[in-house]
């Protein structure tokens, strides 16, 4: 049988994704709270940049996954106006009903669709942009899943990919022992699950860096690929664009 990880773990790939799944169902009803207190509202900052390099258009049409909460839903859905679409997506029920009940609370009603990125229940060539925010380390094939997101582009669409990347190495040692040793005491804190937030630290480390990552999006057939290194590459943005 084929294996993969389960943060330093290697597991049976059949049962990663139950396994993720697990974690987010734990996290799902404090995951916001959790996002502000462990990067200090930095995330605001990284999606705010994301929203920012998307430079969307009235009228186009967007996919998120990965979309959780809908925080990225609900600023493309205010970019693109009501001529445009913006379909909020989750492998995970607990996170995307968390984001569709907020969404609701605001008035936005998006399209909203439990799916798995790696098979992707959509037409080729039917969206603008594609996004995954702190989502593509958690799939068990990220080729494939990858593969697919430029399925669904239109030529010349583009993918962006916010996600934990390689830290810059002076701030390596400072990095490990805050993801080792506050996080997961915030974790069990605050959500009241140390455990998730650990395998969340040890699934960064197992995540490709930067340039690996760039090169799995020009394989998957992105043919520009920029990398933006956010907060001394505890974050990167990928932007590919569809060849």
């Amino acid at each position: 049988m084929s294996r993969t990880h389960f943060g330093f773990e290697t597991v049976d790939e059949t049962q990663k994704a139950t396994r993720v799944r697990g974690v987010f169902d734990s996290v799902a009803g404090r995951y916001d709270l959790m996002n502000d207190v462990m990067s200090l509202g930095m995330h605001r900052a990284w999606k705010a940049y994301t929203v920012a390099v998307a430079d969307l258009r009235p009228g186009q049409k967007v996919l998120d996954i990965a979309g959780g909460t809908g925080d990225l839903a609900r600023a493309f859905a205010r970019k693109v106006g009501p001529g445009g679409a913006v379909v909020h997506t989750d492998i995970n029920e607990a996170m995307l009903r968390q984001g569709r009940d907020r969404l609701l609370d605001e008035g936005l009603v998006l399209p909203t669709a439990i799916c798995d990125a790696e098979m992707l229940p959509f037409a080729s060539g039917e969206f603008d942009i594609v996004s995954v925010a702190f989502g593509l380390r958690n799939m068990t094939h990220k080729e494939r899943a990858l593969a697919e997101m430029n399925r669904v582009l239109r030529p010349g669409g583009r993918l962006l990919v916010l996600e934990f990347s390689k830290v810059a190495k002076p701030l390596e040692k400072v990095y490990d022992w805050y993801s080792f040793n506050v996080l997961p005491r915030l974790g069990q804190w605050v959500a009241g699950d140390g455990e998730s937030y650990r395998y969340l630290a040890e699934s960064i480390r197992m995540h490709p860096g930067q340039q690996e990552l760039k090169a799995m999006l020009k394989t998957a057939g992105f043919g520009h690929v920029d990398v933006h290194n956010l907060t001394g590459g505890v974050v990167a943005l990928h932007v590919g664009i569809k060849c």
